[in-house]
């Protein structure tokens, strides 16, 4: 029996939020499965509290109309809370049909590109022609619901499970805009994005915007090099932004460009190692690079830029990245629900762990403004004030 077992991060959804949760990812669940061996026992955990609070609310509760599901799954919500791990999860059935569904590349949402932090999270994208792009909204502002649900403290996962939902069904957003608030109700959609976009830009310089490390990335990341690399003097990947995704999806990214080594290496609690080594598919291991990253950059992405600039084959600018160093898997239980647990922790070639870190830049720039950042589905709006940006275009050759 197999469990997915993710690497996204809890600090962007740039999945867009239409319905991409699942490799936060790698940490969020998509990447490798892990073999699952079935549990022993565990003794330590005093079930009789709960027992008894079970009993007493069956007896004595005013209301004998009880909702014993609704009962059940928030015990075990508060089971998984109890573990005081933020990338840990329990999602009821149907939450987890939806994860399932985004595991497979369906995406039924309103098409938003989301970055997170401790407070509201807020919008850093919007896909074209998408339900939240028709209804005005644009980067910059925070949602500070979502239906009547309070955002503060989101994480990706939660802020998935809220905002996608079936095709032709309504979700309400309320929006923070420069001191104002204002509603936005919008008809969800079924959507594709990509998760891999490319352009030409400056003088024959390759950049590459990865979005999330999902299940089409190897092959969407291919094409744009084979693509775009002859002619091009140096490519510039960014990696802002991008909460996570596929272990394997990191691996594949990292091999395109270092010819050897390791790519990176798991760690269970039992302390044993599972190293993961550089493949046999290199279409740039040679084109001068470099990474853009911030602090929305995590997980699988961390693991890419930290391994690159690990094996000495780029330079990373930008801001601090996240800081996420752990791997999900899920485990789906009897009656169709699912707890998304940590299992590992992930650490980078030399050794080294970024939990709680970060990555730090080789060179550090923060944008004025994330409206600021070059957006390569919108390319006529340029790059002019996307510091981060042309201060890697003058490390490359062009």
């Amino acid at each position: 029996m197999n469990r997915r077992a993710s690497l996204r991060g809890g600090a962007v959804l740039l999945i867009l939020v239409f319905g991409f949760v699942a490799g936060v990812y790698t940490d969020q669940a998509f990447p490798d499965w892990v073999p699952y061996f079935g549990h022993r026992s565990v003794s330590g955990v005093d079930l009789s509290e709960l027992q008894q609070a079970v009993r007493l609310v069956q007896a004595d509760y005013v209301d004998g109309n009880l909702n014993t599901t609704k009962l059940s799954h928030s015990s075990v919500q508060g089971l998984i809370s109890g573990l005081g791990d933020p990338f840990s999860a329990y999602f009821d059935p149907e939450q987890y049909k939806r994860l399932q569904a985004s595991y497979q590349g369906r995406y039924s949402g309103i098409g938003i590109y989301l970055s997170f932090t401790a407070g509201y999270p807020v919008i850093s994208g919007t896909v074209p022609g998408s339900p939240v792009a028709s209804a005005g909204l644009r980067a910059g502002d925070q949602i500070v619901k979502v239906g009547d649900k309070d955002t503060k403290g989101i994480t990706a996962d939660q802020a998935t499970a809220l905002i996608q939902g079936p095709d032709g069904t309504k979700v309400t957003l309320e929006i923070s805009r420069a001191g104002s608030i204002f509603s936005a109700t919008l008809t969800r959609a079924e959507i594709h994005v990509p998760t891999v976009r490319s352009a030409v830009i400056a003088n024959n310089v390759l950049y590459v915007r990865i979005y999330q490390f999902g299940a089409d990335t190897s092959t969407e990341l291919a094409s744009a090099l084979s693509n775009g690399i002859p002619g091009a003097l140096g490519i510039l990947l960014d990696l802002r932004g991008d909460p996570g995704g596929f272990i394997s999806a990191a691996d594949d990214t990292i091999t395109q460009f270092v010819a050897s080594g390791e790519t990176f290496e798991l760690r269970g609690r039992s302390g044993t190692v599972d190293r993961h080594m550089v493949g046999s598919k290199h279409l740039a291991p040679g084109i001068p690079l470099v990474v853009l990253v911030d602090a929305n950059s995590a997980s699988a992405s961390e693991i890419v830029a930290g391994s690159l600039q690990v094996h000495h084959r780029a330079k990373l600018v930008g801001t601090t990245t996240f800081g996420k160093g752990s791997v999900q898997q899920d485990f789906p239980l009897s009656d169709g629900a699912d707890i998304h647990l940590t299992v590992q922790r992930w650490y980078l070639p030399n050794g080294q762990t970024i939990d709680h870190k970060g990555l730090t830049p080789d060179v550090a720039v923060t944008l004025a403004s994330p409206t600021d950042a070059y957006d390569v589905a919108s390319p006529a709006a340029g790059y002019v004030k996307d510091t981060q940006l042309n201060t890697a275009l003058s490390m490359l050759p062009g």
